[in-house]
């Protein structure tokens, strides 16, 4: 008989789930807007809102220089600005935006295939 076994992954952060509130990675429950790569947690990620979102809140992304950024935007399927779009664009960085779990098991898939994925994810207070 086969038995079935949890695998762990070859990447340092999982994401466990998200809402438009909290989100669990790890076992680790937040409840601020983070960044997480699959080697790397960024906490206390100083964006409340979509609305919020401009140059200069999308910079630590792109310094992570990632192919994709996913996007968790929250409970309500939202987009960013044009301009933060084709910031990201410019540079060859997909940017995919999406309800937060939903950009939970996209980011995980991504970072298990082993790609250079970032998900930056928006959490009310």
């Amino acid at each position: 008989m086969d038995l079935i076994r949890e695998e762990a992954p070859d990447f340092r952060f999982v994401m466990r789930g998200a809402n438009g509130r909290e989100a669990r990675v790890n076992e680790e429950i937040l409840r601020q807007s983070f960044i997480v790569t699959p080697d790397q947690l960024i906490k206390d990620w100083d964006v409340h809102a979509l609305t919020e979102l401009d140059a200069a809140a999308i910079a630590p992304l792109i310094a992570l220089a990632p192919e994709v950024i996913i996007l968790g935007c929250g409970d309500t399927q939202a987009f960013p600005h044009p301009s933060i779009m084709a910031a990201c664009l410019s540079r060859g960085i997909g940017l995919e935006s999406m309800v937060n779990d939903a950009a939970a098991r996209t980011f995980n898939v991504l970072a298990s295939e082993g790609r250079n994925a970032i998900a930056a994810f928006i959490l009310s207070r």
